[in-house]
């Protein structure tokens, strides 16, 4: 286990960005916790210090918090590739999903305890008795009755579910239930993923949040987006303006890094452009969206990118290789005319903040963004095309649903009709009036449901009650 630090942020900067009253709650619930907790730390732990939504999550939220003045911390779980090849099974379940079609058995219940122990010596040398851990899906759940016999409060946070519960699901509760069932409360994003058999009286549902201060989500120019997608090899052509971005200590750096591209040829500028950026995740399944695409006629002259981070550079995934050489053998399989039109782009993850405006950009510039998921379990990738105004294409699973009222911020599919998924796409695509219709609505629904002081406060006053 290691501590991620964090950077304040300043929390007056979002003011201009929020619905009235939204701050105002914020500030009162701010003020009662700090006063709750006295000296003592909130600490949050997930299993990933970069790459996903969790990650985000954290790291711009957390930098309001300790802007503040609370006593604010991050720690990274750390195992190794067997133990996280049992939580990918555990993740894959949650959602519904066999995966693998591996066991939960003996001797992996044995394996997930003894990494969890060791990141538990670990855990209790940075986390003082009477401080608060939030705890973050199924890869550090089996801290909590160590933390709580620490002398810890502890609160558990799970950020995946299933919108109908079957026997898989039911498989990853048993194996979980243990570890899961001490928390003092259990924060859901969606009412369909609270687990049978958890207390009712403390469970909390809490969706996610975009930060639109973060270099993912910052307003761009257009020949920002342009200079960056060119410098990092998305789209053809020379830069005119400045692949620039500034840090949160006010630096300037310049875009420098590649992206690992599968491609015929780039992008040619100006060209029309739909994208999917993801992890390689078999459920968010790049390989359909290639499918969907190449299917439909129409699409003449647009061009798809499937983006996510290199596999290498996401610990707690150990199936995206597998899933990236399935999209590149899908995407040798099409005739030529079609593959000039399909790229597949691994970006650059060495400098998080680097990264981070690399998929800003990307979102920005294109004409139609799409998360065609089999499962979700919120879809933070589609609350940023929201607030960037970008007509969106996504499954109808999950979170996703709960964003976006079909035919209002964006459209719906089911994720398995390809053909339907591609006339969608088509749709928006040639209707350019019809998608910045969507696009002004999507930001609106962002602005009032998914950003940092709604979610702030929802995580304070529950930390106030269940203390």
């Amino acid at each position: 286990m290691f501590e991620t630090a964090l950077h304040p942020r300043s929390f007056d900067r979002l003011v201009r960005s929020v619905r009235d009253g939204q701050v105002e709650r914020f500030r009162a619930s701010l003020a009662r916790t700090t006063a709750r907790l006295g000296d003592r730390s909130i600490v949050h732990i997930n299993s990933t210090a970069e790459g996903g939504g969790v990650a985000e999550l954290l790291r711009s939220n957390l930098g309001y918090l300790a802007a503040e003045g609370l006593h604010v911390r991050w720690l990274v779980f750390e195992g190794d590739p067997p133990f996280f090849q049992i939580t990918k099974r555990l993740h894959n379940r949650l959602h519904g999903d066999l995966g693998d079609l591996g066991p939960l058995a003996s001797e992996e219940r044995a394996h997930y305890d003894a990494v969890t122990t060791r990141n538990l010596e670990h855990a209790v040398a940075l986390v003082s008795p009477g401080d608060v851990v939030v705890v973050h899906d199924p890869q550090p759940l089996g801290l909590i009755p160590g933390l709580l016999d620490h002398g810890a409060h502890v609160l558990w946070t799970c950020h995946v579910g299933a919108d109908i519960t079957n026997d898989v699901t039911r498989s990853a509760w048993e194996f979980l239930m243990p570890y899961a069932q001490r928390a003092a409360a259990y924060i859901f994003t969606r009412k369909a993923y609270v687990w049978d058999g958890l207390d009712p009286r403390r469970v909390a549902l809490i969706p996610p949040c975009i930060d639109p201060l973060s270099q993912k989500n910052i307003d761009l120019a257009p020949d920002r987006c342009a200079a960056i997608m060119r410098a990092t090899g998305l789209e053809d052509g020379v830069a005119h303006g400045d692949a620039v971005f500034e840090r949160g200590d006010g630096r300037l750096e310049r875009v420098v890094r590649k992206a690992e591209m599968l491609e015929h040829a780039p992008v040619p500028a100006g060209a029309p452009i739909v994208t999917q950026v993801s992890r390689w995740d078999r459920l968010k399944d790049p390989v359909g969206v290639l499918q969907g695409f190449a299917d439909e006629p129409g699409l003449d002259g647009v061009h798809l990118i499937l983006a996510g981070p290199a596999p290498s550079s996401v610990a707690d995934d150990p199936e995206a290789e597998s899933v990236l050489t399935m999209l590149r053998d899908a995407w040798l399989a099409q005739p030529s005319a079609l593959r000039e039109r399909i790229h597949i782009a691994n970006l650059p993850m060495a400098d998080v903040d680097e990264n981070a405006v690399i998929v800003n950009a990307l979102q920005r510039r294109s004409n139609v963004v799409v998360q065609k998921s089999l499962a979700e379990g919120f879809g933070l990738t589609v609350t940023e095309a929201m607030w960037k105004e970008r007509p969106i294409v996504a499954g109808a699973v999950g979170g996703i649903a709960d964003q976006i009222d079909s035919g209002e911020q964006g459209l719906l599919v089911d994720p398995r009709d390809l053909p339907t998924f591609g006339h969608a796409v088509r749709s928006l695509s040639l209707d350019p009036a019809r998608a910045h219709e969507l696009g002004t609505a999507a930001k609106l629904r962002v602005r009032e449901r998914y950003l940092p002081p709604r979610y702030l406060s929802q995580y304070l006053e529950l930390i106030e009650r269940s203390m």
